[in-house]
């Protein structure tokens, strides 16, 4: 097959248009910043807290709707053990933490105009637990650039016939110049044009794929195992508790990711960040259906008919290419051109997301509160910079572990949920939360997650709860263990937290063993830190700021 080129012209053409929008996005940004007097640091970060609540759908919406969940809905539709049950599941479950955002974390977080997710340990834990927690949140970034551009890498080389490695680092290289540029205003703008591209071309993919000769009435093969298995998935009530522990993991791990919290920050008011969140759940089930559609017409159709032959993508051991061949095979070449597109543009509006946030977590957390408190904004500046091109360069280098995107997947959505979820809820809304109990809280919920094992990535459990049954060699826990595990850590959080006050307060343990001064948090301070200044607020007293949010 020889090299597509009026599609390279068409990924050349809409290449230039996103770096386009970015480049005229970081100049808006700098007049902008002249014209309000910001600093540097919250005009990269956090668009100088100005973003409006109809940008802040787009890019709220955007920073999910990737290239992962648009060829991961097509893959589990046509995964006849997932199918549309399962399917329903993670969008119901991606679409439900916008609502929980909105409700919980939009109010508490931006009125207190933190700079990250994570600002609040810092003023409450000090540096050793915010450390840990500034790791776990790079972590989870460093796995989404590489699961997202996995995504972009295969689609791109079966419809367009290049190597999945150029594509990969031209993609990335897109990506880190324009949000090196502009900050937040470059990755919110571009999400603009990316959305609008992903949203109309699927809907002019979808009606060519449904009425391809070989492609049978989709509603008719719900049920019907004629050309192959039922798209309806294999719904089993011996099945509900995974299916549970799957929604809840995506429902609370959404509002552990920096990305989620840097749109929130980002917002030019409480109310519209309140506004953008609910408004995104709307969206994400809307993006959800053409690769729903998608998925379907792949599990209806005739593959023997069509130039990709027999058996279908999932009887050769293909389906996450599921959109990408359908695309090929069931729509002319032009159309194919526009959906490559359309997963080009997902999937840039998603992974831009995770560098500007690891950017702003190590810059914030670690780099201005850990190592130079007292560096000037043009140094930070640099390291925002710099940290981009790092994190891009080391998440697309993992790229090169192709057949490892569901174990980036994994372990970023299993901190997300299991360590940092339990963390941030404690500290917004329990006072007595202090760090002997975030400190056990997350030895806790790390090692409950070790021990249930995971399937998915090799891992055996040691701990067997009701319901493990071995099956082809391989325990399977129809336990809600992920549930389980975060829901200990906040137990343990809250217990921990307690015994520890009342022990030191008490005087029952010296007050020289109180390594975290948890005595000195007695008589709570309020805090409520205006302009996201973090130097302002560092010490009290001579003390690092352990002090209570509420």
């Amino acid at each position: 097959m020889a090299v597509n080129v009026p599609g390279v012209i068409a990924m050349v053409v809409f290449y230039l248009l996103v770096l386009g929008t970015g480049i005229w996005a970081s100049f808006k940004s700098k007049r902008k910043q002249t014209k309000s007097g910001a600093t540097g640091m919250e005009m990269a970060l956090l668009g100088n807290r100005s973003i409006s609540w109809m940008v802040g759908v787009f890019t709220m919406t955007a920073t999910w709707v990737g290239g992962a969940f648009l060829a991961g809905t097509a893959e589990m539709m046509h995964t006849p053990s997932m199918g549309l049950t399962r399917t329903i599941v993670v969008v119901m479950g991606y679409s439900s933490s916008f609502i929980v955002g909105g409700l919980v974390f939009a109010k508490p977080m931006r009125e207190r105009n933190f700079l990250t997710m994570l600002d609040p340990f810092h003023f409450k834990y000090g540096k050793e637990i915010t450390a840990v927690l500034s790791l776990a949140s790079l972590l989870t970034d460093l796995t989404w650039v590489p699961a997202t551009l996995i995504c972009l890498g295969g689609t791109m080389s079966v419809v367009l016939d290049l190597p999945f490695s150029l594509c990969i680092w031209i993609s990335a290289a897109v990506i880190i110049t324009y949000t090196l540029m502009g900050g937040l205003y470059s990755v919110a703008y571009t999400d603009i044009i990316q959305l609008v591209l992903v949203f109309v071309g699927m809907c002019v993919c979808v009606p060519f794929v449904l009425m391809n000769p070989s492609t049978l009435d989709i509603s008719q093969m719900l049920m019907n195992n004629t050309l192959n298995a039922p798209w309806i998935g294999q719904p089993g009530l011996e099945k509900t508790w995974i299916m549970i522990d799957g929604f809840l993991l995506l429902t609370l791990g959404g509002v552990g990711y920096q990305c989620f919290h840097q749109r929130i920050l980002s917002a030019s008011s409480p109310v519209s960040a309140k506004l953008s969140c609910f408004a995104a759940c709307f969206f994400i089930l809307l993006f959800g259906i053409p690769p729903l559609l998608i998925g379907a017409a792949a599990s209806s159709t005739d593959w023997n008919q069509t130039t990709y032959g027999s058996p279908s993508p999932y009887e050769r051991g293909e389906a996450a290419m599921t959109l990408p061949i359908t695309l090929q095979h069931l729509t002319p070449s032009f159309i194919s051109i526009i959906g490559i597109g359309c997963v080009a543009a997902a999937v840039m509006s998603s992974a831009d997301s995770p560098l500007l946030s690891a950017a702003s977590v190590f810059t914030t957390n670690i780099y201005k509160n850990m190592l130079r408190p007292r560096a000037s904004d043009r140094e930070i500046q640099w390291v925002i910079r710099i940290s981009v091109v790092v994190v891009g360069v080391v998440g697309t280098s993992l790229t090169s572990l192709r057949n490892s995107v569901i174990l980036f997947w994994f372990i970023g959505a299993d901190i997300s949920f299991i360590i940092i979820f339990p963390q941030l809820l404690c500290i917004l809304y329990f006072n007595i939360s202090n760090c002997y109990g975030a400190t056990i809280g997350i030895l806790v919920g790390l090692v409950l997650t070790l021990l249930s094992g995971d399937p998915t990535i090799g891992l055996e459990p040691v701990l067997h709860f009701p319901g493990c049954t071995l099956e082809d060699g391989v325990y399977v826990q129809y336990a809600p263990v992920k549930t389980i595990s975060m829901l200990s850590s906040i137990a343990a959080i809250l217990l921990f937290s307690y015994l520890a006050s009342v022990l030191f307060n008490k005087g029952v343990l010296p007050e020289k063993w109180d390594v975290f001064k948890v005595k000195a948090q007695h008589s709570p301070v309020p805090l409520s830190p205006v302009g996201g200044a973090i130097e302002e607020n560092e010490t009290i007293n001579g003390q690092d700021s352990r002090i209570d949010l509420m």
